[in-house]
C-alpha cells in the first residue's frame, strides 16, 4: 500500500487493530449470549434479546452518546475503571468498545442460528455416556457450530471496520489515535482536495470487506466439510 499516505495508512492500521480486538474480545460473550438465547428459558429472556439487538435499531450516534455517558471519565463505569488505568473515552480502546457493541448483535444472531441448528439429541447422547456439560460443549456442540461462530466473527469484524457514528461520537476523530477508516474518509471529504485520499480509502475498505467475506466463505466450507466428513 505504498500509494497510501502516512495519515491514510494510520487510519487503515488503526481500523484493523480496532476491528481485531473488538471481535476477539466480544466473541466469548457472543457465544454465551447466543447459547442462552437458543437453549435456555429464563425470566427476562425477551429483555436480554432486545438489549443485545438494540444497537441495530438505535441511531449509532445515540449508542455512541450512551457509551460516552457510561464509560467516560465521569461516567458510572468509566470513573471506576480510570484508577485502574483503563480509559475508553477518546482512545482507540473506546473505538474498539464502540465497534464491539455495534457488531455484537450480528455476531450473536449468526451463532444463535447455529446453536438452533444442532440437534439436542446429539448432546443428550453424549451426556448419557457420562460426559460433563463442558465436555459435551467442547467435543460435540462447538465443532457443529464452528461455521456459525466463524460467520458471526467475520460479520462483527466487517461491521467494526465500517463503524462510524458510534465511534466518532464516543472517541471523536483524532488522527493517529481514534481516526479509523470511515472517520478518515469523512475528514478527507471535508477539506478541499481531499477527494483523492478519500477515494483511495474507499477502495481499501471495499477490498478489505470483500476479502473478509470471501475468507469467511472458504473457511466456513472447510470447517463444514471437516465436521460432516464430506
Amino acid at each position: 500500500m505504498d500509494w497510501l499516505g502516512p495519515e491514510e495508512w494510520q487510519a487503515v492500521a488503526l481500523s484493523l487493530k480496532v476491528a481485531f480486538w473488538a471481535t476477539l474480545l466480544s466473541l466469548p460473550f457472543g457465544v454465551l449470549a447466543a447459547h442462552a438465547l437458543a437453549r435456555r428459558d429464563f425470566p427476562g429472556k425477551a429483555l436480554l434479546n432486545g438489549l443485545i439487538h438494540l444497537p441495530l435499531i438505535l441511531p449509532p450516534v445515540v449508542t455512541g452518546y450512551l457509551l460516552l455517558v457510561t464509560f467516560g471519565v465521569r461516567g458510572p463505569v468509566g470513573s471506576l475503571l480510570q484508577p485502574l488505568g483503563i480509559v475508553f473515552a477518546f482512545r482507540w480502546t473506546g473505538a474498539a468498545l464502540a465497534a464491539a457493541v455495534m457488531g455484537f448483535p450480528l455476531m450473536v444472531r449468526a451463532i444463535r442460528l447455529s446453536f438452533e441448528a444442532v440437534d439436542p439429541k446429539l448432546e443428550q447422547a453424549a451426556a448419557t455416556l457420562g460426559a460433563s456439560r463442558l465436555w459435551v460443549f467442547l467435543t460435540v456442540t462447538l465443532p457443529l457450530i464452528l461455521p456459525g461462530v466463524l460467520a458471526g466473527a467475520v460479520l462483527a469484524f466487517a461491521k467494526a471496520m465500517g463503524e462510524f457514528g458510534a465511534t466518532i461520537t464516543f472517541v471523536s476523530n483524532i488522527p493517529g489515535q481514534t481516526q479509523t477508516l470511515p472517520s478518515a474518509i469523512y475528514a478527507f471529504l471535508q477539506v478541499p482536495g481531499g477527494e483523492a485520499s478519500a477515494l483511495r480509502l474507499v477502495a481499501v475498505s471495499v477490498v478489505l470487506a470483500m476479502g473478509a467475506l470471501i475468507a469467511s466463505e472458504v473457511l466456513a466450507r472447510r470447517v463444514q466439510q471437516r465436521v460432516t466428513g464430506a
